[in-house]
């Protein structure tokens, strides 16, 4: 018994070590989150410049955060952490689907979860359907197609991710609301593209009208 203020001092110890890893996991959790969104709002004002730096930014608190896998595997894989994480996933992967040409971010570049990475692009699809619509205001455009492609391109994985969601972490019930958000941004995007061929062929006819009336 002589040894278990000792032995009670030690596990105090790295009681008190764990929770301040704890407490500094919340705070880089909460600070990467805001991070991403402005991540994002910037990628949609299309001011990739702040969009960079608030990626950059992001990059080293998610740093911070992968730092705790091996010493504190329980803090690393907690929820606030990988959700935190996977909101670094979809501000990463919204960016270049969107400003940098299509070219997808891998797991292994993230360096996230596979399951993070497969939560941040399911949810990456209600972005894209964002941009969509901000485009669709303007009349309908090929950009429009090519960001409705990625989604179906998203979604045509996400639904071959056939396993328990224990495995996947809920990943399920995220491409069910990817496949409802995808189902109506095609139907906003034939509706555009109907109104643009009506607006096209009333305007030849007006120009083919005038034209005859020219030459009455």
């Amino acid at each position: 018994m002589d040894q278990l203020d000792e032995i009670a001092e030690r596990i105090h110890t790295g009681f008190e070590a764990h929770t301040k890893a704890r407490d500094a996991a919340l705070g880089h959790a909460r600070t990467l989150t805001r991070h991403c969104a402005h991540t994002i709002r910037a990628v949609h004002r299309e001011e990739r410049a702040n969009a960079e730096t608030e990626l950059a930014a992001a990059a080293q608190l998610a740093a911070h955060l992968r730092a705790l896998h091996a010493e504190y595997p329980s803090v690393y894989y907690a929820g606030y952490t990988q959700d935190a994480l996977k909101e670094y996933a979809e501000a990463n992967i919204v960016f270049h689907l969107i400003l940098d040409g299509g070219r997808l971010p891998t797991p292994e570049d993230l360096k996230v979860e596979n399951d993070t990475y497969l939560k941040g692009l399911s949810e990456a699809v209600g972005e894209l359907r964002r941009r969509c619509l901000d485009i669709l205001r303007h009349g309908y455009s090929d950009e429009v197609e090519r960001l409705l492609k990625h989604m179906d391109d998203i979604f045509n994985v996400l639904v071959t991710m056939d396993y328990p969601d224990a495995v996947t972490g809920g990943l399920r019930r995220l491409t069910d609301i990817a496949r409802s958000i995808i189902e109506r941004t095609r139907g906003d995007v034939t509706l555009s593209r109907r109104q643009q061929e009506l607006q096209n062929t009333l305007g030849r006819l007006e120009k083919k009208l005038g034209k005859a009336g020219q030459e009455d």
